[in-house]
């Protein structure tokens, strides 16, 4: 009897059992009113709505001229730099130049020993007096002899010996002119001009040095206005170069080293042959260089541009994300929403690139970017809706305040009401911060 009565119990209780588990699995405000249901029913009510927002800054899509630049190392060069070496072997007696001084073309530089070609020209002259002296004589002869030839007391022999000692003579007289010229010229080494204009390096000599054609330059002049820049750019891009050439020169920039500013010049020369061990090609750049900032030998940051794209799209190159299907970028619609925006990569140079597939205007995420999908809500930070601070239950803007209730919250401007603090639905717009009482 007692065993019936146990096994009816056991028999109540477990469909007892079984229909308390039917009811909950149909009847959802069993689990809701379960600890910590209002806060899992908040979330799914923001899932549904479409997520959190996503703080992210933007910047505006912007439409300019923009100028295709190739960029290169150069190495700055002068365009006349002379080594100044005597033409003859003597000894300095005067220096009238200090180092890094500013020279003319023309103007004297050094004195050599002229005392020997001094008396070569001397001697020169002298020589050509004789014989100047010898030629009148033989002339004088010449009419003797003709006058005498006339009056029948000289044959036509005497005559024409007397002609060729005066021919003769005169060939003596032009030689010792010859011979004088080339006195002087010895004696014009003795005088070392600046060859060009331009500024004295080292002065390597001393007054009493003895120096030599073969020998060591005395000093190097060196013209620094106007300067060139050399660079090489590979063959690909000889054709743009050439074009530039062709053109007038273009626009060359040359970055001056330590902030010192940038330059401007042109395109002047390439080269008429391209190096087959690097592929590259040589050209030159000339810049006005009056101030002096550009230094033969220093290398700078060279520019050259070979085409200006008008009315180009430019927005940040760090905007530009690359992804299996192509080039993206995103995009805060008139909704709050983000975009995925596919573009092409026209042109990239330092922070900006030029793309195609943005219009003029839009506002192109730059950082939060990599926390967005297609159709997230997205929050900018510095306008309407900025990070909030803690307090109880105020929303945030961008990243959104936590509440006493721990949950995070900001929403962009018209999206759906998300958890509020306290565990709360419909916390208030992110675009109008306010806070719970």
């Amino acid at each position: 009897m007692k065993k019936s009565v146990l096994a009816a119990i056991a028999v109540v209780a477990l469909v007892a059992i079984g229909a308390g588990y039917i009811v909950s699995r149909q009847d959802p405000t069993v689990t809701a009113n379960a600890p910590g249901a209002a806060g899992r029913g908040a979330s799914g009510a923001a899932s549904g709505a479409g997520g959190a927002a996503v703080s992210v800054t933007t910047v505006r899509a912007q439409q300019r001229d923009v100028d295709v630049q190739l960029e290169a190392t150069g190495t700055v060069t002068a365009l006349n730099s002379v080594d100044v070496r005597p033409q003859v072997a003597s000894t300095i007696t005067k220096v009238h130049i200090r180092e890094g001084q500013f020279v003319k073309a023309g103007q004297l530089l050094f004195t050599l020993d002229a005392r020997a070609d001094e008396v070569n020209v001397t001697r020169a002259r002298a020589q050509l007096a004789k014989d100047m002296a010898a030629l009148a004589d033989a002339q004088r002869q010449l009419a003797r002899s003709k006058e005498l030839f006339a009056q029948n007391f000289v044959s036509q022999v005497a005559v024409d010996t007397n002609q060729t000692l005066v021919e003769s003579q005169q060939a003596v007289v032009a030689a010792d002119r010859a011979a004088i010229e080339a006195a002087q010229v010895g004696l014009s080494y003795t005088r070392i001009a600046a060859p060009s204009a331009g500024r004295a390096g080292a002065i390597n000599v001393f007054a009493g040095s003895s120096v030599a054609p073969t020998g060591n330059p005395l000093v190097t002049i060196t013209q620094l206005d106007p300067i060139a820049v050399a660079f090489s750019l590979p063959q690909r891009h000889l054709s743009d170069a050439l074009q530039t050439l062709r053109s007038g020169g273009g626009r060359v920039e040359a970055v001056v080293p330590e902030g010192r500013g940038t330059l401007v010049g042109k395109l002047q020369f390439v080269d008429n042959a391209v190096d087959a061990a690097s592929g590259t090609v040589r050209v030159k750049a000339q810049f006005a260089n009056a101030d002096e900032r550009l230094w033969p030998g220093a290398f700078v940051n060279v520019r050259l541009a070979v085409q200006t794209l008008k009315g180009a799209i430019v927005v940040p190159q760090a905007s530009v994300i690359t992804s299996p299907t192509g080039r993206i970028v995103y995009v805060v619609e008139a909704s709050g929403k983000a975009a995925a925006r596919p573009v092409e990569l026209v042109y990239a140079a330092g922070e900006d690139a030029v793309v195609t597939g943005v219009k003029p205007g839009e506002r192109v995420v730059l950082e939060g970017r990599q926390n967005l999908r297609p159709g997230s809500n997205v929050v900018e930070r510095g306008g309407a809706g900025t990070r909030g601070g803690r307090g109880n239950g105020a929303a945030s803007g961008a990243a959104g305040g936590r509440g006493d209730g721990g949950a995070r919250v900001g929403m962009a401007a018209g999206g759906a009401g998300g958890p509020g603090s306290r565990g709360q639905a419909g916390a208030p717009n992110a675009t109008s911060p306010t806070t719970a009482p």
